[in-house]
């Protein structure tokens, strides 16, 4: 009996919860979400449901423990760069980075805005907005910009990535859409006729930072704005100085 009690106590101890999170991330990367059961995670980790019930209560703990896994082992420490703009740069790459490692991540980040992650990544980001002077009255509007900036893009690459999953690379895939773009009526879409060729050459990472150097930029121009932060805008929709 005592003999019994020893080995279910090693058992319990091996399977912690650590390694039931670790093994999540692994069975979310290669199924997705539609994936991820206590069932099969039982048989990933040779154990029985009932084992995983004691450390994470139910699938939604699991995945917002997944997410938050997934991000701390890619995200670039907050105080990472010279200035707050590198700062921001970093945070933004380590999120990136980490929705193309696991494309679930992106996903998940959406759906609830009040998990870790989610909080620790505007709040890393909040700091930086605060650091580089841009008005109280604008900090929100700013944070939020650059992680819905982030999210979206990620998230954007994620699906993409998904729907070519075992069809086509994703050369091939730009190349085709490339040529599409191009034969399009150029009475219709002359701009989207011209731009083609950048569409199939460009690397999304680089195009990534690029977006977030314009919103860089945009926010530099805060700190020259009005005492009441960010630019009126009349009925048009046109920003304005007053």
């Amino acid at each position: 009996m005592t003999t019994r009690t020893r080995h279910a106590e090693r058992r319990e101890d091996a399977l912690s919860r650590e390694r039931i999170v670790s093994a999540a991330v692994e069975l979310l990367d290669v199924t997705g979400e539609g994936g991820l059961t206590f069932r099969a995670l039982a048989a990933r980790l040779e154990t029985g449901p009932g084992a995983i019930y004691w450390h994470v209560a139910n699938k939604s703990e699991l995945l917002i423990a997944a997410t938050d896994a997934a991000l701390t082992t890619t995200m670039i420490d907050e105080t990472a760069g010279d200035t707050p703009e590198d700062a921001i740069r970093a945070v933004a790459l380590g999120v990136f980075d980490a929705i193309d490692a696991h494309p679930w991540v992106g996903t998940q980040l959406s759906h609830n805005p009040t998990q870790p992650a989610m909080l620790r990544i505007f709040e890393r980001i909040g700091r930086q907005v605060q650091v580089l002077g841009v008005p109280p009255s604008a900090q929100f509007t700013v944070a939020s910009t650059v992680l819905n900036f982030i999210l979206g893009v990620g998230g954007q690459n994620a699906a993409n990535a998904r729907a070519l999953a075992g069809t086509t690379n994703r050369t091939d895939f730009l190349k085709t859409v490339s040529a599409a773009w191009s034969s399009l009526d150029p009475s219709e879409y002359p701009f989207t006729r011209n731009v083609a060729d950048q569409l199939r050459d460009h690397d999304d990472r680089v195009e990534f930072l690029n977006g977030i150097n314009l919103i860089l930029t945009g926010i530099s121009g805060l700190r020259r704005a009005p005492a009441g932060g960010l630019p009126q805008q009349p009925a048009g929709g046109i920003p304005t100085s007053k």
